[in-house]
Order: C-alpha cells, then structure tokens, then sequence
C-alpha cells in the first residue's frame, strides 16, 4: 500500500515539475514532496507499522524516488537558469565587430565656463585679462594694496603663511599693482584666478575659490563708470535682471567703498543657507582706488583715478545655476559635473 502512494506522490511531483515555470514554482514543488514537512516525509512516519522485511523494501523505494526528484529539481533548475541567461544574451546582445564608442567627451567646469564668458564680455569692452602668481609677497597682498600690519585679513586664521614668509594669495587683487607697474597708466584690466582662505568649510565658504578682480584708472573716472560696469556684468552674467543693493563698506585699497549685494538666486528672498537666511548674498566689494594704491602702483593720483571691484567666481556660478553648496564645486563628482 505504501508503494503505490509513494508512486503516486511521485508521478504527482513530476507532474508539477514539468508545469513549473519559474524558479519559485520549482522551489515549492521541491518543499511540498522533499521538505522536512512534505508528503515523502509524511509517509516515513508509517514505517513502524510495517516488518522489518517491507520496511527494507519501502525505504529503498522511497530514497529512489527522492533521489530521483532532487536531481530532476536541480535539472529543472537549470534549464529555467539557461533559457534566463540565452533571453538576457539576445536581448543584451551587440556586434563585437563595432568600433570601440572612444573616450567619453568632457565639459568645461563650470566655474571656468563663467570665467569665460566674463573674459569675453570685459575684452569686448577694452578690458585686458592679466594673471599673476597664486604664492604672493608680503608687499604684492597686503602693503602695495594699501593693508596694513594689523588688519584683519593678516591673521594667521585667514591667511596661510608659507615658511619662506611668502603666502598663498587671499585675493586676486596682487595683480592691480603688477597690472600698473607693468601696463601703467591708463589701463583697464580683469584678473581671474584662484585664491586661498583658512576658511571653516560650509555651504557657502570653501578655502580655494575663484575671484575676478577688476579694475579701470584713467582721468576722471566716477562711481557712475563703476555702476555702469557693475550693471553690464551682472545682466551679462545672469542673462535677466536682478535685484542689487549697494551699501557703504570698508576696504583699505578702495575710497570710497562700497559692497554690492544681490537678491539670493537660491531662495529668491526668504532665505536660506546660502545667503545665512538674509536673503542677500554679497558679490562684489568696489569702490574708487585708494590714492596710496595708485601710488604704490607707479600711478600720480593727481592725474589718475580709476575704480576696482572684486568678483567671487564661485558664489556667481552658485547663483547662477542654483547650486546650494558650494564644496559640490570641488568635489570632483562627475555626476555633479555632468550637468553643466
């Protein structure tokens, strides 16, 4: 009798097994007749009842028919595995004989992409784009730029001093005096490049940056030349208007000074991390010339006047394409950098 129902679990097995389509399906044929709880185990439950001849008899049956099953399970298995893997191959298939795609095509970063643009708009108006090295002097940083010893911008928390009492330049604004020494008077130039803080690092503060210093002397030159210059740049650069607002401030090289703020890009006014919840963000300290700078520059402040600005590069590329950290810039993501 147990024959015959160890017969019929595994032709009923079987029978499954060749209707079974997904590895899931296989699995549960394999639990139903093979599992620790399945019919096959069920039946050897019934072994006490029987002589130890037809026990003899009945199990070597019933270990055929599970050896059997298990290996038809792991046949099956692997046809389903093969037919999985010949459908990936035809799907996914492609002609070895092709030319190899090459070297992914890259992109400008975006940061430098401003800087063009900026090169471009400044040359179309007569400005001349200088550069001048990133590991000042002493005199070419601070003195010849009208800063003296006690100034803030000296503290060794904002500055980093190199051994040899040269240092890693705080601002691009070194090159207004190599500008004039060189060039003289009259002269308008821009000089782009990067500069270096001992900044505490957030999402509006990196230690390297990029700045776009500025500056035009000749006779008679106003703040009227200067706004006029600010205002060309700034819709240049955004390509739409943006609210400014210019408030009275102190830089040793400038007199008067001034900061132009700019309604934050980012959050539009509310504020946000960016603009420190102000909704403004500071973009541009400029002012006339300093007469000690013109001066230091190889320039008679009697006859030359002349205007200067200072660009954080950086911070415009943030506001400009709505990017809300500024550390994404140096992170060399190309995920990030894809996008420009």
């Amino acid at each position: 009798m147990l024959d015959q129902t160890i017969s019929d679990l595994h032709a009923s097995a079987l029978a499954q097994l060749e209707s079974a389509s997904t590895l899931e399906a296989i699995e549960a044929v394999r639990v139903e007749a093979l599992g620790r709880k399945g019919k096959l185990s069920e039946v050897s439950k019934a072994f006490g009842k029987l002589t130890a001849e037809e026990r003899a008899r009945v199990g070597k049956l019933l270990n055929s028919v599970k050896q059997d099953l298990e290996s038809k399970i792991e046949a099956r298995k692997a046809a389903l595995d093969a037919q999985a893997l010949d459908a990936r191959l035809e799907s996914e298939w492609f002609d070895m004989t092709l030319p190899a795609p090459g070297v992914r095509p890259g992109s400008l970063h975006p940061v430098t992409q401003v800087q063009q643009e900026l090169e471009e708009l400044f040359v179309s108006m007569g400005f001349t784009v200088l550069d001048g090295p990133e590991v000042e002097t002493e005199y070419y940083n601070f003195d010849a730029l009208n800063i003296p010893g006690d100034h803030p911008a000296r503290d060794m928390q904002d500055t980093f001093w190199l051994t040899d009492g040269r240092l890693l330049r705080t601002h691009t604004s070194p090159v207004q005096i190599r500008g004039l020494e060189t060039l003289k008077a009259p002269l308008k130039m821009i000089a782009p490049g990067r500069a270096f803080r001992n900044e505490e690092v957030d999402a509006s503060h990196e230690h390297t940056f990029y700045q776009l210093e500025g500056m035009m002397v000749d006779r008679d030159v106003s703040v009227a030349h200067l706004i006029y210059f600010m205002k060309t740049l700034l819709s240049a650069i955004f390509h739409r208007e943006v609210t400014v607002r210019l408030r009275p401030g102190f830089f040793p090289f400038v007199e008067p000074g001034f900061e132009l703020d700019i309604q934050c890009l980012i959050c539009g006014g509310p504020g946000c991390s960016v603009c420190k919840q102000s909704g403004w963000v500071e973009l541009l300290p400029c002012g006339l010339v300093h007469p000690a700078v013109l001066r230091n520059g190889g320039a008679d402040p009697e006859m030359w006047g002349g205007f200067a600005f200072g660009l954080g590069l950086t911070r415009l590329a943030m506001m400009r394409y709505g990017v809300d950290d500024i550390r994404l810039f140096m992170s060399g993501d190309l995920r990030f950098l894809r996008q420009f």
